[in-house]
């Protein structure tokens, strides 16, 4: 990576959540490796011209036993000062008409990737842009429906819903501590709609910046990997919240909640591997949780895991 950087020499990077599958490579091996991605205005694939439509899809999210189970657990070391946010995630199965390649290429994002008949991603949230020698993060918290009565106040009032995305705009600005200087909260808590194949969803997110050093980019993979994995779908304190994400969850994440991206030669621009829907002996399963704390509410983090489920095909 640090060798491509320095060459202003294109590369896409996928990053997994446990930093066991990293895979970097040029430009032009990517799509050999069966990989096509989109990031913002730039893509390696050319866009199918069908209309897209409106299609069905059905949802058996994991049982509210086994996630009941996760949850307490979860409070338990809530309580005992081991953690203070969780994002907990499950896998749920889903039957729709679509497959990857229809999901890939109908669905409004600007992030997306396809493994192909492995996963697909198609993520609306920036892990890190680095551009002009700064560097940005714009963590996402906070989801609501957007067809709620009065959605906006809602989720700008909610003291769980602040709560929450405060303590991870302060994780991320830590971490960009790491590796920046004069690092600054420049958006706060500002409100993104997105439109679904089921109704429209606000989130909240925040753009966080901070200069870096004049040789970044011999330093690029340590850069990456001192901010990995990505604050917002972790939690806080890091290390600790994601031994317990290890112990209460069913399986390792693998390339679910981590990164893609990709260098153009001077901008380098990144997605946190969300709304992620992978294909496992034939069946498809959709990956979604949300973030825990001392103010969460187990129903209401069970139907926002389920309200997460969705394709953005509109």
């Amino acid at each position: 990576m640090s060798a491509l950087t320095e060459a202003n020499r294109p590369f896409f990077f996928l990053i997994d959540f446990e930093l066991q599958k990293p895979l970097i490579c040029p430009l032009e091996e990517a799509q050999k490796l069966g990989f096509q991605f989109q990031v913002k205005d730039f893509r390696n694939f050319r866009p199918r011209g069908r209309k897209p439509t409106l299609a069905p899809l059905s949802v058996a999210p994991i049982p509210r036993n086994i996630y009941a189970k996760a949850y307490q657990k979860v409070i338990d070391e809530i309580y005992q000062g081991n953690t203070f946010l969780l994002n907990l995630t499950f896998p749920s199965l889903i039957q729709t008409p679509l497959n990857l390649e229809d999901v890939f290429h109908w669905a409004k994002a600007p992030y997306k990737l396809i493994s192909q008949n492995q996963f697909v991603v198609y993520s609306p949230e920036c892990f890190v842009k680095i551009k002009d020698g700064h560097i940005y993060s714009y963590p996402m918290k906070g989801t609501i429906d957007a067809q709620q009565p009065n959605a906006k106040t809602q989720l700008q009032t909610d003291p769980k819903e602040i709560n929450e995305h405060n303590t991870i705009v302060d994780l991320i600005r830590n971490d960009l501590s790491k590796v920046a200087n004069d690092v600054q909260v420049t958006r706060f808590r500002y409100l993104d709609k997105i439109k679904t194949q089921k109704k429209e969803i606000y989130h909240t997110s925040s753009e966080i910046r901070g200069k870096l050093p004049t040789d970044w980019k011999s330093q690029l993979p340590n850069i990456l990997l001192g901010m990995l994995p990505a604050g917002s779908i972790c939690g806080a304190p890091k290390a600790k919240t994601i031994s317990i994400i290890q112990e209460v969850e069913q399986d390792t994440r693998g390339y679910y909640t981590g990164i893609f991206g990709y260098f153009d030669g001077k901008i380098l621009d990144s997605a946190v591997n969300i709304r992620y829907l992978e294909k496992n002996d034939e069946r498809l399963l959709y990956r979604s949780g949300g973030g825990i704390t001392f103010l969460s509410d187990q129903e209401s983090e069970y139907k926002e895991l389920i309200e997460k489920i969705y394709v953005p095909v509109i």
